[in-house]
C-alpha cells in the first residue's frame, strides 16, 4: 500500500495540532534520553552536518516560543510580522542569542555557553505549556490563525529525524523505536516501470490547509511522457554499478567475506538486497544514472508519478534533478530564513525516510539538501531516456 499523499495535520485543528505536539514532544524527550545514555558528554564534533545537540533541542524552544508564545500576530499567519516589536521578551534571559538560527552563525554554535539538560529540558516544557495554552484559546479557526502551530509541529518533526541521522553519522546506540518515524509497508523492488503520458501538471500547493513558502504558488508545468522506476533503485541494483567502475561506497557499507553489511546506529547488519539505496549523495545517484543509461526525475515528474497506481516511496528521501528554486511568484512567508537563503545551491529531495514523521510527511513537501550530503537518509529511482 502506498503512503498517503496529502498530510491531516496540516489541516489539524486545535484538538488535533495539541496532540500531535504532544506526541512529537514526547519523540523529542526520547531522543534526548537515547543521546544522553550513548554520548553523556554530549559532545558532537564540529561539521557543516551536525549541530551541538543542547543547541538543537534548546532551538526546537526557542522556535515554538518565537512564533507561537512570543508573536503577539500569531493568529495572522503569514500575515504576521518576523520580527521587532511585535514579539515579547523570551521565558529564558538571552535565548535569542543562544538559539536564533538567523543570528547565530553555524560554526560559532560549539562555542556557546549553553544551558545545561535539565535546564535544556525545563525551557521546552514551560515554552510547550504556554504555547498550548495559546491554541487552546484558538479553537479550530482559521488557516491563518492556526498557521504557526503547524509550522512549528513541522519544524520539530525535522529536528527529530536530523537528531536520528546525526546519531547515525556518529554510530551512536538509538532506539530503533525512536529512529523510525512512521509506518511503513515492505514492498519488493525491481516492479515493472510506471509509464506517465504527456500532461499538464499543477506543481506546488493549492486550496486550504498549511503550506510552506517554498511550495507557494501553485503553477502549471508541461511534461512530456515519461517512464519512471515503481520503487526506489536498491542495492541489488546499484552494487554492481560499484564494483563495475570503483565507485565509492556509501558510508555505513562495507563487504566481510563476501557478505555485504550496512551499520544501523552502530550496529553491522546484513544488507538486504531488495532494499532501497541509503546515504549515496546527489552525484552518486547522477552516476548510477550514467551508467545505467537513464536519468533522475524532475521533482514535476516525480510529484506526478507519486498519484499513480504502484508508485513505492516512504523508505528514502529520493534526489531529483531539480535545483532547490523559487516557484514563478514566490512570496517568503514571516519564517524568512526558511527557503531563501538556500536557492540554487541546494538539490531538491522528494518523499521522506523511515525516520521521518508521520506529520511531516506529504507528497508535496520539498526538502532540499547540499548535493554532497550523504549523512541523511537519501536514495533515487530513475528514468528512461
Amino acid at each position: 500500500m502506498a503512503e498517503p499523499l496529502i498530510n491531516p495535520s496540516r489541516k489539524s485543528g486545535s484538538a488535533a495540532l495539541a496532540a500531535a505536539l504532544l506526541a512529537t514532544r514526547q519523540r523529542t524527550l526520547g531522543l534526548m534520553q537515547a543521546w544522553q545514555a550513548a554520548l553523556p558528554d554530549l559532545a558532537v564534533p564540529p561539521s557543516p552536518g551536525m549541530n551541538p545537540p543542547l543547541w538543537e533541542w534548546g532551538h526546537i524552544a526557542w522556535f515554538q516560543e518565537w512564533w507561537t508564545v512570543r508573536n503577539r500576530q500569531r493568529h495572522e499567519g503569514i500575515r504576521s510580522a518576523s520580527s521587532g516589536d511585535g514579539f515579547a521578551p523570551s521565558l529564558m534571559p538571552h535565548a535569542d542569542a543562544l538559539y536564533n538560527s538567523s543570528e547565530v552563525a553555524h560554526d560559532s554554535r560549539w562555542s556557546l555557553v549553553l544551558p545545561d539538560f535539565e535546564h535544556t529540558q525545563g525551557y521546552l516544557s514551560d515554552v510547550l505549556a504556554h504555547s498550548l495554552a495559546h491554541l487552546q484559546a484558538t479553537p479550530d479557526a482559521s488557516d491563518e490563525a492556526l498557521y504557526f502551530w503547524r509550522l512549528v509541529l513541522q519544524h520539530e518533526a525535522m529536528h527529530n529525524e536530523a537528531s536520528v541521522y546525526m546519531a547515525q553519522d556518529l554510530g551512536l546506540a538509538v532506539p530503533e523505536t525512536l529512529c523510525v518515524g512512521h509506518t511503513h509497508t515492505a514492498h519488493p523492488g525491481a516492479d515493472t516501470p510506471l509509464h506517465l503520458p504527456a500532461q499538464e501538471w499543477t506543481l506546488g500547493h493549492h486550496g486550504p490547509g498549511f503550506a510552506f513558502d517554498n511550495e507557494c504558488p501553485a503553477h502549471t508545468v508541461r511534461l512530456q511522457a515519461f517512464d519512471i522506476d515503481a520503487n526506489a533503485v536498491t542495492w541489488s541494483q546499484y552494487l554492481p554499478f560499484v564494483l563495475a567502475t570503483g565507485h565509492a561506497l556509501p558510508p555505513h557499507v562495507r563487504c566481510e567475506q563476501g557478505v555485504w553489511q550496512m551499520r544501523r546506529m552502530g550496529a553491522w547488519r546484513t544488507m538486504d538486497p531488495l532494499a532501497p539505496v541509503v546515504h549515496v549523495n546527489a552525484l552518486d545517484a547522477q552516476a548510477w544514472c550514467e551508467w545505467a543509461g537513464r536519468r533522475l526525475p524532475t521533482e514535476a515528474e516525480w510529484e506526478c508519478a507519486a498519484h499513480a497506481t504502484g508508485f513505492v516511496w516512504g523508505q528514502v528521501w529520493e534526489w531529483t534533478a531539480s535545483d532547490f528554486a523559487p516557484y514563478p511568484g514566490f512570496v517568503a512567508h514571516p519564517y524568512r530564513d526558511y527557503s531563501e537563503p538556500w536557492w540554487h545551491d541546494h538539490r531538491v529531495l522528494r518523499g521522506a525516510c523511515a525516520a521521518t514523521s508521520a506529520h511531516l510527511m506529504d507528497v508535496r513537501y520539498r526538502n532540499f539538501f547540499a548535493p554532497q550530503r550523504r549523512d541523511i537518509f537519501a536514495g533515487f529511482r530513475s528514468v528512461a531516456l
